[in-house]
């Protein structure tokens, strides 16, 4: 009787296991599913990850700023037959009219069938790239250039404005940086990078990143970019690294020979949080189209600051007028986005004039 009762156990161990293995085929956890995207391409999916994840094993590269963690709610697609519930983290992304239509966070949505989505056809072209790392360059206290060297693939197309999302080495985070180099130059990117307290990317960046290290990067993305078809006057708008998109843009608007009047709004707290002003007052001087105006929020005496001083806000509303015909590029956090949209339409800008990003 001795042996006779554990090898009963172990049986029994045995037939549920084979139970739950069952139990789980049948719910679909191992089953093959697959993916049909935008009514064409369908990619086989076994196991249950998250839609954002399983899209990435595939070379397809969702916007995902917070690296799937539900903070930024970039990587938006559309689940055809959706019953318009949302989870609660997905809840302060999408709008009623999005729910209603079946938009959902892909970080927060699991492969557990067969699925009908539809996501930006522009999406499709992003990629995955290696590069190493060729110059980092101190623009203030707290603010770098880092200049990428793609390797494999070895350029990219990207337009004005747009930004690519940086996986750092060793540690589960990626994070959205606009390109601040031109379009033109196709074998490098520039991205200006600024530190943020506690901040897992921008620490790694400017407390271990070297000289010849490997990064992976992906993109592009974004839908601001320059509108180069368009005729309008253009207001600019960016603090702190919010400057990278606009010097991307500007970059172009110069090569083109500035036909358009520009006003560039730069805000900074102290003179020591300003940069490229140089490169900007010389873009004045050959272009008599271009005007940047630099404000600090709160200069100190040692500053002997004669520029304008007050907020952003304050500023741009003084020296614009009309803008019923212009239109407006905007980089920097929600807040001074939202701020800098209410006066903006105060001068008469129409919304689908107004574009940003805000990290």
């Amino acid at each position: 009787m001795g042996w006779e009762l554990p090898v009963v156990l172990i049986g029994i161990l045995v037939i549920i296991s084979l139970v739950l293995i069952g139990v789980e085929k049948l719910l679909g956890n191992e089953s093959e599913k697959a993916i049909t995207i935008n009514g064409e391409l369908k990619i086989p999916v076994k196991g249950e990850d998250t839609v954002l994840n399983t899209l990435a094993a595939e070379k397809i590269f969702l916007p995902s700023a917070c690296g799937g963690k539900a903070t930024c709610g970039f990587c938006k697609f559309k689940l055809i037959g959706a019953d318009g519930n949302i989870l609660p983290t997905e809840e302060p992304f999408i709008s009623e009219e999005e729910r209603l239509d079946g938009i959902r966070l892909s970080c927060q949505v699991k492969v557990k069938g067969d699925m009908d989505i539809e996501i930006p056809r522009e999406l499709m072209t992003a990629k995955e790239y290696v590069t190493t790392i060729t110059s980092i360059e101190d623009l203030t206290h707290d603010i770098k250039l880092v200049r990428f060297k793609l390797i494999d693939p070895d350029h990219i197309d990207f337009l004005p404005g747009q930004y690519i999302q940086l996986k750092v080495p060793g540690i589960d985070v990626i994070r959205a940086y606009s390109i601040a180099s031109n379009p033109k130059i196709k074998d490098e990117l520039e991205l200006i990078i600024r530190l943020v307290p506690k901040g897992a990317a921008t620490s790694f960046v400017f407390r271990a990143l070297e000289l010849k290290d490997k990064v992976i990067i992906t993109g592009p993305y974004g839908d601001f970019y320059l509108r180069e078809d368009s005729n309008r006057d253009i207001i600019c708008i960016a603090g702190g690294s919010g400057k990278a998109p606009i010097r991307s843009i500007l970059s172009v608007l110069a090569d083109q020979g500035m036909t358009r009047k520009v006003k560039y709004f730069f805000g900074a707290k102290t003179k020591k949080d300003l940069y490229y002003t140089e490169e900007f007052r010389e873009l004045e001087k050959e272009f008599p189209n271009f005007q940047y105006i630099p404000a600090l929020s709160e200069p100190l005496p040692d500053d002997e600051w004669d520029g304008d001083v007050g907020l952003i806000t304050e500023i741009v509303d003084k020296y614009t007028g009309d803008l019923s015909q212009a239109e407006a590029y905007l980089c920097g956090s929600p807040g001074m986005i939202n701020a800098c949209i209410k006066v903006l339409k105060d001068h008469d800008i129409e919304e689908e004039n107004i574009l940003f990003d805000s990290f």
